[in-house]
C-alpha cells in the first residue's frame, strides 16, 4: 500500500518580499526562502507549500491579506492558468525594475563580476501584440479551470486549442484571446478551430494516447501584413495560407488590417 503523502502546512500572513525567476516571488520565513507564484512584493498572504526542501520551499497563494500597493490589474482573462505571461499582475515599470535587479544580482553575486556602471534597461514601446509566431496545440481534453469545475456546468465538447499549462505535457488550455501577437492570430484560431468542430474528419489530438488528426497550429506575423500560418496533423501539414485541407475542403480566412 503507498504511503499516504504528509500534507504540508500552510504559512499565515506571511510579506512578499522581492521577485525571482521565471515569474515567482520570494518570501522569507525563518530563514528559508519561500517561492510563490502571482504574487508581488508587497502583499501579505497565507501560503500553503506544496514542497519543501532544507533549504527553501514552494508554495501556491490561498488568501491575501493585504495588496501590495505595486500591483496592476492584470488584462489577459487566462492569467493565471495559462503560463505565458507571469508578471501581468505587475505594472511594466516595475518588471523592468525586477528584470534588471536579477540579471545585477546573477552577474555580481553568482558570476562575482564587478561592475561599475549599471545602465538602465530600455523598455519596450509595444506591451502587448507584439510576438511575431505563437504556436497553439490541438487537444480533445481541454484543461478545466477551477472557476469552471466550481460551476457544476456539464461540458458535452472538451475539444480546445490553446497553450499547454506548465509542466504538463498532455494538459491544454483553450484560449479564447492571446494579447501576445496581433489580434489577426485571435481570429485565424478561432476560425481554423470552428472549422474543425464543424467538419468532419478532423479529431483534435489525444496528446496522452497519441491520436487524433489536427495537432498544432502555427501563426507568424510581419510587419508587412503577410501572414504565413500553418496547421499540422500527424505527419504533414494540412492547412496553409490560401492552402487546401483533405476532402477538397478549402480554408478561406479574409482580413483587414491597417499598416
Amino acid at each position: 500500500m503507498a504511503r499516504k503523502k504528509k500534507q504540508l502546512p500552510i504559512l499565515e500572513k506571511v510579506t512578499i518580499t522581492d521577485v525571482a525567476a521565471e515569474g515567482k516571488a520570494i518570501a522569507r520565513v525563518n530563514d528559508m526562502v519561500v517561492f510563490v507564484p502571482f504574487v508581488a512584493p508587497g502583499d501579505v498572504v497565507d501560503i500553503q507549500l506544496t514542497r519543501k526542501k532544507n533549504s527553501y520551499a514552494e508554495g501556491k497563494p490561498v488568501y491575501f491579506h493585504e495588496y501590495s500597493a505595486k500591483r496592476a490589474e492584470p488584462f489577459c482573462e487566462h492569467f493565471g492558468v495559462c503560463g505565458g505571461c507571469k508578471w501581468q499582475h505587475l505594472p511594466y515599470e516595475e518588471q523592468l525594475y525586477y528584470k534588471q535587479k536579477q540579471v545585477y544580482d546573477n552577474l555580481t553575486r553568482i558570476g562575482k563580476v564587478e561592475m561599475e556602471e549599471k545602465l538602465p534597461i530600455l523598455g519596450s514601446e509595444r506591451t502587448t501584440f507584439y510576438r511575431n509566431k505563437l504556436e497553439f496545440t490541438f487537444s480533445n481534453k481541454k484543461w478545466l479551470t477551477e472557476e469552471e469545475i466550481q460551476s457544476g456546468a456539464s461540458f458535452d465538447c472538451m475539444n480546445g486549442v490553446g497553450f499547454h499549462i506548465p509542466g504538463m505535457f498532455d494538459k491544454v488550455l483553450d484560449i479564447h484571446k492571446c494579447w501576445l501577437q496581433d489580434d489577426i492570430s485571435n481570429k485565424i484560431r478561432l476560425c481554423v478551430k470552428e472549422y474543425c468542430l464543424s467538419h468532419e474528419g478532423y479529431p483534435f489530438f489525444d496528446l496522452r494516447n497519441q491520436e487524433g488528426f489536427v495537432r498544432t497550429l502555427m501563426i507568424r506575423t510581419a510587419s508587412t501584413g503577410f501572414l504565413p500560418w500553418g496547421c499540422r496533423a500527424q505527419g504533414s501539414v494540412i492547412i496553409s495560407s490560401g492552402g487546401t485541407i483533405p476532402g477538397n475542403h478549402v480554408l478561406d480566412v479574409r482580413h483587414q488590417r491597417q499598416m
